[in-house]
């Protein structure tokens, strides 16, 4: 009888309502093939050709980090369509800043200093600005779960006994769409409208060059798009080329690269120590997901949601979302399962790219050494981690008299640096449970390595005080306390004189053993035994 009244509550399936396209790839292309005629080149000459510009007086730089409140991404990451839960009633709620590291960015309020603002605090001057940010929102990578999930879909779709109905039914029709690793539109517009941020923050420091800057990413075709619309907006769309030095470094096996680090350290690439990850939030997807596994399954017989298609669909929501503009997976999901997934993408980050994985600040070493030869510019001479011995030795390549300095990068990385840098007050309420989320915790995803992430060290002239120049960090506009760091003592702006700042670096680089953390043969530790990024001693 239970069977029978299920049956009834449901919409009638009929044959004709089924496609066999269902969750097939739809292939798009521009420019078309074949579009390319050079034959036609001299009838639109460029500017420089045509002339009559006008007149083109430019003003004074910009520096709007010193005495205003910098502008932040709009709530509603324009032109996304924002998107609801399934019980979408509470409009507070953003389904966005739940999605872990497939979030667009978003100003953070505090990360444990609520007076803290990203404006500099009065009295004090900026001397240099030191960015490291992520790529913008991108297609999933390849081999990812969300294709898998199509694929699967599509050969499901044409087998008897397929049906999709009540809020599933648009999968009978749904099809594929998204591309593989490359920058979306919206990730595109992020980096450059970041860009524009970066200039109205810090152009004034423009003003201390004596050479063209050199900016730094890596050689993936989301990297390098990214750098480039970041410049576009932060120098100028027709002579952003000839602005700076874009540095490209290959990111492959056998390359050593400070911002993908993972490439020369083994232990990340491993199932049982770099994935741990995967294996400590799945068991907490198994708890969150239960409860909608069972009110969708119904829904499409012929498929088998399992816990990890759940999770794909959940991801195809942010995926669909930051490609194509919306997506109809994002309110299948109640908020409840939506604060579900963040937390699983946090178990994640912590246990693979973060303090709870015991290679993670093994590859944020590199980074950490190239800050702090450029905050002492000092070359660096001992190569001892994912330093590029080639690059990093030459005063061409690796400038060390920048007063703004930008490297490009990947999320993980971020997480990696972060943790380096023993940045303690974000691993405060660690390790992670994989049974509930805790009530208070301070490692969160999204706030940490979203899409267009930034990382900004400001150093500071502060001639009011004893000591004059101090550093301090903001992560995505939120500044970070740096107690953490050995010397650095509590300041309410988050604050540390530069010479304690750098001494307790070295002291930090002293700590991580890259050689053991990355390439000694052990089994994952007790994962309630790291909090620091660090094989423990």
């Amino acid at each position: 009888m239970l069977a029978a009244a299920l049956l009834l509550a449901l919409p009638f399936c009929t044959a004709e309502s089924v496609s066999s396209y269902a969750g097939s790839t739809v292939v798009d292309s521009y420019p078309p093939p074949g579009a390319t005629n050079t034959a036609v080149d001299t009838y639109f000459p460029d500017a420089s050709q045509v002339g009559y510009a006008g007149p083109t007086p430019t003003g004074a730089e910009p520096a709007a980090i010193v005495t205003a409140i910098p502008f932040s991404k709009v709530e509603n990451a324009f032109p996304l369509s924002r998107p609801n839960s399934a019980d979408g009633a509470d409009m507070a709620f953003n389904v966005m800043r739940h999605w872990g590291n497939l979030a667009p960015m978003y100003s953070v309020d505090s990360f444990g200093l609520p007076e803290a603002s990203p404006v500099i605090p009065e009295g004090c001057g900026i001397n240099a600005v030191h960015l490291l940010m992520r790529h913008g929102a991108r297609y999933p990578t390849s081999d990812s779960g969300a294709s898998h999930f199509a694929s699967k879909l599509h050969a499901a779709a044409s087998q008897e006994g397929f049906c999709a109905t009540g809020d599933l039914e648009f999968l009978a029709t749904w099809t594929y769409k998204l591309g593989a690793e490359i920058l979306t539109p919206y990730g595109r517009d992020s980096l450059f409208s970041n860009g524009v941020a970066f200039r109205y923050r810090y152009g004034n420091l423009l003003n201390a060059f004596t050479d063209l800057p050199v900016f730094r990413t890596t050689s993936e075709d989301r990297m390098l798009d990214s750098a480039l619309n970041f410049a576009a907006g932060f120098f100028e769309i027709r002579t952003y080329e000839t602005d700076y030095h874009q540095e490209i470094i290959i990111e492959e096996n056998n390359f050593n690269n400070t911002l993908a680090p993972y490439y020369a350290c083994p232990n990340a690439n491993t199932e049982d120590i770099g994935n741990f990850g995967s294996t400590q939030a799945k068991k907490w997807a198994d708890i969150y997901l239960k409860d909608a596994r069972k009110r969708l399954q119904p829904m499409i017989p012929g498929f088998n949601l399992t816990i990890s298609r759940l999770v794909d669909m959940q991801e195809l929501c942010a995926y669909e979302t930051v490609a194509l503009g919306y997506s109809k997976f994002c309110d299948l999901f109640t908020q409840e399962e939506w604060e579900g997934y963040e937390y699983y993408v946090d178990l994640n980050f912590w246990y693979s790219s973060g303090p709870g994985n015991p290679a993670t600040a093994a590859q944020g070493l590199g980074y950490v050494q190239e800050l702090v030869s450029r905050l002492t510019h000092t070359p660096i001479n001992v190569w001892n981690s994912s330093t590029n011995s080639t690059l990093d030795s030459s005063n061409i390549t690796f400038p060390l008299n920048q007063p703004i300095y930008v490297d490009a990068t990947h999320d993980t990385v971020i997480s990696s640096i972060v943790t380096a840098l023993n940045f303690s007050s974000l691993a405060s309420t660690g390790p992670l449970p994989t049974d509930h989320i805790p009530r208070h915790r301070s490692y969160i995803a999204s706030q940490i390595a979203p899409f267009a992430s930034q990382l900004v060290a400001q150093v500071l002239s502060c001639p009011a005080s004893d000591e004059p120049t101090h550093i301090r960090f903001l992560l995505n506009d939120g500044v970070v306390p740096l107690t953490g760091i050995h010397g650095c003592t509590e300041d309410s702006n988050g604050l540390c004189v530069l010479s304690s700042f750098i001494s307790g670096m070295h002291e930090r680089i002293g700590e991580i053993n890259f050689a053991h953390d990355c390439f000694a043969n052990y089994t994952m530790p007790n994962p309630d035994n790291i909090i620091d990024g660090r094989y423990p001693s």
